[in-house]
């Protein structure tokens, strides 16, 4: 059965608030001996914190993702191609990090932590991606003008996690890596959260308006 088009904003918007509260849920059931600022989300799920939460959150995030892209093609927003891809490439790669805590005790320990430090980054690499060619796309539609700012500068901001995460993934040699993937985590939810309130905002004020003039007709 196909999803109504606008409810597409909705099960994004859902989606996300249900990411973070799993999130929180999953730092607040933390067991005292595990340390989540040097540890990446993927290292913390797998020694027992966060009861699956984590996992969950990635999960509800994917999808969140999923429907926001399917909510701005509905509301035929000035997206463009390359940047539903990237969005996509983020959703995808969410859902592998969603999944491979639950996986890592039947893989060599190694490629596992290899396997989601390099499905990381690429979620990281293109979410700020695609923000910046969404806010490039807003600019040019008045209806989308008033969230460019806000996209870009979180695209921005992306683009710095990225680059601070590679940083401590290579010569830093882990330090603070855990503060810095939740907190360009964070950035990210943010930047799939503005076009998808945008999306909202607009379907619903399209459906009030087609029911007022339903009325008056």
């Amino acid at each position: 059965m196909l999803v109504p088009k606008r409810l597409y904003p909705l099960l994004a918007c859902a989606g996300i608030m249900m990411a973070v509260v799993a999130a929180v849920v999953g730092q607040i059931e933390s067991a005292p001996y595990l340390d989540s600022l040097h540890l990446t989300l993927g290292e913390y799920a797998v020694l027992g914190g966060g009861g699956g939460a984590i996992g969950f959150a990635l999960a509800a995030l994917a999808g969140a993702s999923l429907a926001t892209v399917a909510g701005l093609r509905a509301a035929a927003a000035p997206v463009g191609t390359a940047a539903e891809r990237l969005l996509l490439v983020w959703s995808a790669a969410l859902a592998v990090l969603a999944v491979l805590p639950a996986l890592a005790p039947g893989l060599d320990a190694e490629a596992a932590a290899q396997a989601y430090r390099y499905t990381s980054i690429v979620a990281f690499a293109a979410v700020p991606a695609a923000g910046g060619l969404m806010a490039a796309g807003f600019r040019r539609d008045e209806r989308w003008r008033p969230v460019a700012a806000p996209v870009e500068w979180l695209a921005l901001a992306g683009g710095f996690g990225l680059l601070a995460l590679v940083y401590v993934a290579l010569p830093g040699h882990g330090v603070l890596i855990g503060l810095v993937e939740r907190v360009t985590l964070v950035i990210g939810t943010a930047l799939i959260g503005v076009p998808a309130v945008r999306v909202a905002r607009l379907t619903w004020a399209r459906g009030a308006t087609r029911a007022s003039q339903a009325a008056l007709g």
